[in-house]
């Protein structure tokens, strides 16, 4: 089985839990999570409720596990029993009787999407409502409806996970996504189906040069509340960071930049989609709108991108019933995983090289060209004589990639034979 099979079948497991900012459906994510990594252990935090974390403070904890709207005659109009989203989120527990006007205000509804409910939330001011469909709206008849929300909102904590994978430096290379939508596809599940994905490929391989945190918790209280306590070691340690949200689907690839777009993680990601083949779209930081928000906010300044294939508020599936397990792909999640493996393959190999000999060395008594020169030969070692001609000791892989419009995914094993044969040599950074 691939990956990308093994990441929907994931999805498909996870989809269906009324996840929020807190609760159990939370933990329950967790506890599905590590079993498809028993290799390696998430580190678990309970932040507890009323806790001041930067400027916010951590709500209290809630949980639903039934909620519906019945009609004047009876009939349930809306159950979260078939979908968690037809719950406004964080409601507060309920069970009223109003008449259509009133219970109207509680309603949540897209005009411009008939066809499809929102996902609503109420986080931090008590609220309850339901969301259904516009048409689903127009066809309700004046009378009495029944409201019943059997929820609890109390002192609890807020759960996080942690996973660090040791490598030869303390330098390390960040990866986020979250816990915090419930049965939405795209937007939830696939963020953290690629992220212990990762952490599997990252733990199997046979070296490290660098370390890996990857962090999983709510979005935006959960990013803020681990900076809150982990800043001056992300700010000491984090080269390159990466947030990974609504990665499953088989449109497009797309990059979110850093403030001002130049970090080393704005590089590593510009060059993998570049030379991907498939294309691609970039956003400026004024675009944001996932956890790069904290962890790029001012004074915090971590190396952050963002990674997705369509972008969050861009795909109209975005924030409603049709981000659902048909909107993500085997193929869809298959290709984010493989972007974001060659940007660690990236990050590993990436140095400054310099050649040993004075003009070009001779590849042919070493096997590294063909002993007969012809046009097609020339094609053919056209990549090996040119990263040869820029290992002067100023470029990076990166740089030498984007000088000679060659992938570094090609250019790491010709680094590989340069190094084996004494034709190049690492450049020590000052």
């Amino acid at each position: 089985m691939d990956e990308g099979q093994k990441m929907y079948d994931l999805c498909k497991e996870i989809f269906p839990l009324n996840r929020s900012i807190t609760g159990n459906a939370v933990r329950e994510t967790f506890r599905i999570l590590q079993g498809y990594i028993p290799e390696i252990r998430f580190k678990m935090y309970e932040v507890p409720s009323g806790t001041k974390v930067c400027d916010w403070t951590v709500p209290d904890e809630w949980n639903c596990d039934e909620a519906y709207l019945e009609g004047p005659d009876g009939t349930r109009i809306v159950d979260m029993k078939d979908s968690n989203l037809h719950l406004l989120g964080y409601s507060l527990p309920t069970d009223i009787t109003l008449p259509l006007e009133e219970m109207s205000e509680h309603i949540y509804y897209l005009k411009d999407q008939p066809d499809v409910f929102p996902y609503v939330t109420s986080y931090y001011s008590p609220r309850w409502g339901f969301s259904m469909t516009y048409k689903q709206f127009q066809e309700l008849i004046p009378g009495d409806y029944h409201a019943v929300i059997k929820s609890t909102l109390e002192p609890g904590s807020l759960t996080y996970g942690e996973i660090l994978i040791p490598g030869d430096s303390e330098e390390e290379v960040f990866f986020s996504s979250y816990t915090c939508h419930p049965s939405m596809a795209n937007n939830e599940c696939s963020g953290q189906a690629l992220l212990v994905t990762l952490a599997s490929y990252i733990s199997a391989m046979p070296h490290r040069r660098y370390s890996y945190r990857l962090v999983l918790g709510p979005e935006t209280i959960g990013a803020i509340t681990y900076i809150d306590r982990n800043l001056k070691h992300l700010k000491e340690h984090v080269i390159a960071a990466f947030n990974l949200t609504c990665v499953g689907d088989d449109r497009t690839y797309s990059i979110i930049h850093s403030r001002y777009g130049d970090t080393y993680a704005d590089r590593v990601l510009t060059n993998v989609l570049a030379h991907s083949g498939c294309g691609y779209d970039e956003y400026p930081y004024i675009k944001r709108g996932s956890d790069e928000r904290q962890y790029q906010a001012p004074g915090v300044d971590i190396p952050m991108v963002c990674f997705c294939r369509s972008k969050y508020h861009i795909y109209p599936e975005y924030h409603t019933s049709a981000d659902d397990l048909d909107l993500i792909s085997p193929d869809g999640l298959q290709g984010a995983y493989d972007m974001m493996v060659k940007c660690i393959e990236l990050i590993e190999h990436n140095k400054k090289y310099r050649t040993t000999t004075l003009c070009e060395p001779q590849l042919g008594r070493r096997g590294l060209v063909p002993t007969m020169s012809s046009k097609e030969t020339y094609r053919q070692t056209l990549a090996l004589k040119d990263l040869i001609a820029y290992a002067d000791g100023r470029n990076d892989l990166i740089g030498i990639s984007e000088l000679i419009d060659q992938p570094v995914d090609l250019l790491i094993p010709l680094t590989d034979k340069l190094l084996e044969c004494g034709l190049f040599e690492e450049v020590e950074e000052k």
